[in-house]
């Protein structure tokens, strides 16, 4: 043993004082499901960004043609909104893909451990008691 303690937030150890497969795979489907809430809310704040970024482009070319009011603040207005919606659009993007990618190294730990783990089959009659 190296003298540390491997046991993640109260974690049983196994006979060989490593951390139980199945209370780790417990904690990594947690670690999955909060993974894909954080997602879901990306996918959110996209849509923000693009809402940000075409109702911009769409207030400024209005502007532009004469259909609607323009005067600088609200062409100032307008350019915000858009270079915020790529910066929020971008730094989104980013988190999402690094999310999923500790979503899919997460899954994979947890089938490996589902495999290690020496599961047994049940046979009975069939009956249900």
């Amino acid at each position: 043993m190296d003298g540390i303690d491997h046991r993640i937030d109260g974690e049983d150890a196994g006979p060989d004082g490593q951390p139980d497969a199945r209370g780790r795979i417990a904690r990594l489907e947690a670690e999955i499901e909060d993974l894909a809430h954080s997602l879901e809310r990306g996918r959110k704040i996209a849509v923000l960004a693009q809402v940000l970024m075409v109702g911009g482009a769409v207030w400024i070319l209005g502007g532009l043609v004469g259909l609607l009011r323009f005067d600088v603040t609200i062409l100032l207005g307008a350019v915000a909104a858009v270079i915020g919606g790529i910066v929020l659009f971008g730094s989104n993007d980013s988190t999402r893909k690094q999310m999923e990618a500790r979503v899919q190294a997460a899954e994979a730990e947890r089938a490996a451990l589902i495999g290690s783990i020496g599961l047994r089959v049940v046979s009975g009659d069939g009956s249900w008691h």
